[in-house]
């Protein structure tokens, strides 16, 4: 992506995007709940305070720049999301988004939860 992408991607509301998180896991048998769980895990939030987020329409930027607690072991996340290494990308913002795209990649692929979680 270029900056000019980066910069619309990080405008838009986490709300937007979330719905095709949701609808991929969904089509692939797995729950909502599921990707709550993921999206706890990665940023710490709560179910009140996602659900807080989600309803003020936060922006992609701030909803990880002002995310609770980012899990440490997200570093142990690798592999290949839209077509780029995960742990290659340089932008910390842009490696955090993509990273949770990889965690809901996994889940719909049938990834069982533990191993997702990286426990």
């Amino acid at each position: 992506m270029n900056a000019r992408n980066n910069a619309r991607l990080y405008a838009m509301p986490f709300a937007s995007v979330y719905p095709a998180y949701v609808a991929k896991a969904e089509r692939k048998g797995r729950t909502k709940a599921e990707v709550d769980e993921i999206i706890r895990w990665l940023t710490g939030h709560s179910d009140a305070s996602l659900e807080k987020q989600l309803a003020e329409r936060t922006s992609v930027e701030s909803f990880f720049t002002t995310a609770p607690a980012l899990n440490p072991a997200r570093a142990l996340i690798t592999g290949v999301v839209c077509g780029v290494r995960v742990e290659e990308i340089e932008e910390q913002l842009m490696r955090e988004i993509r990273t949770l795209d990889k965690l809901i990649d996994e889940l719909a692929r049938g990834k069982a939860m533990g191993k997702i979680l990286r426990g």
